[in-house]
């Protein structure tokens, strides 16, 4: 199969497109390049620089590339903004979703794999999360992703369309250097940059009603992520019309002040964090079961916490030398 990866430039996508290919699939990148590198795109890999927005160029690519499936990473994610910008969120990832469905289903591609998010549940008063636990995001991040889910079963029950959600909880390290997360809006670069500045660790709130105060989260290395897509996209063309709704995560929560911690014995640093206020749409707890994914695909998570932040600080000084500890 051909597979078409939208935002296949970016740090989790460039790692989809690595899987695949080594999986033996065909991949087709499309990507604005808002916040993709281009460089991350193998050379044997063609690259659409576009939005999704257009589906005029959407349809032109996934004619002229005989596009089979389409994997759809392409979206703004970061919560904080969302809530400042919510109609530009919407339009990003609610309506550039529309457009892109509306070409496939046009041109009669076969399968669809959305990237979804953890911040569908908002804040689960339960210790580990099922895809049976109800949704009630905390963001406008977390709202678009929801409906992203919904128009991607809607069109696919409409038309036939074999179509799987993966609900991504906290992803973390890289398959190399090179293919780091060079952003600093997820924890462990956040901390990384404030480590290279000889800053305290920031904490956004330490009276949550958890074990030590901070937020708890489940970390998935994005390799093992990565791999639960090629998954995914075979079940997909396996056993067509196939509709599943599927958490990515391990199962551990770790907190806050726990991963900082951590990140300080890995990168040789001893600096305690400075404590923030909260950020808007941050939940107390989110862990995930990943029973399902299991049972439905034989995929587990195979990396731990300390894989995740060793091999991001690789990438991480590759990038800025002058964080290395001796």
């Amino acid at each position: 199969m051909t597979w078409l990866i939208t935002g296949g430039a970016g740090y989790i996508g460039a790692h989809v497109v690595r899987a695949m290919t080594e999986a033996g699939e065909r991949a087709v990148v499309y990507d604005d390049l808002s916040t993709g590198i281009a460089e991350r795109v193998p050379s044997n890999v063609p690259l659409v620089v576009g939005s999704t927005l257009d589906g005029e160029l959407l349809r032109r690519t996934l004619t002229e590339h005989s596009v089979t499936g389409v994997v759809h990473l392409a979206a703004k994610k970061q919560v904080g903004e969302s809530v400042e910008l919510p109609l530009h969120y919407y339009r990003e990832n609610v309506e550039g979703l529309r457009v892109l469905l509306e070409a496939v289903t046009d041109i009669g591609v076969p399968s669809f794999v959305f990237s979804s998010s953890a911040a569908v549940y908002g804040m689960p008063d339960v210790d580990l999360v099922t895809e049976e636990t109800p949704c009630a995001p905390m963001s406008p991040y977390g709202e678009t992703k929801l409906v992203g889910e919904w128009l991607v079963r809607a069109a696919g029950r409409a038309t036939g369309l074999s179509t799987a959600s993966l609900r991504y909880f906290n992803v973390a390290g890289a398959a190399a250097p090179e293919l780091a997360d060079v952003g600093v809006f997820n924890l462990i670069p956040m901390v990384f940059e404030k480590l290279t500045e000889n800053a305290p660790p920031r904490i956004f709130g330490d009276d949550y009603p958890t074990p030590d105060g901070t937020c708890v989260r489940d970390f998935i290395h994005v390799v093992d992520l990565a791999e639960a897509h090629v998954a995914a996209a075979r079940a997909l063309k396996a056993s067509p019309g196939t509709d599943l709704t599927l958490n990515i995560g391990r199962g551990e929560g770790v907190s806050v002040r726990e991963m900082i911690d951590r990140i300080n014995a890995t990168t040789g640093y001893n600096t305690p964090p400075t404590v923030t206020p909260r950020r808007p749409g941050d939940p107390a707890r989110v862990v995930a079961s990943a029973d399902r994914i299991a049972k439905e695909l034989g995929w587990t998570a195979k990396h731990d916490v300390e894989d995740m932040i060793a091999s991001a600080w690789e990438g991480w000084v590759r990038l800025h030398p002058e964080a290395a500890r001796s």
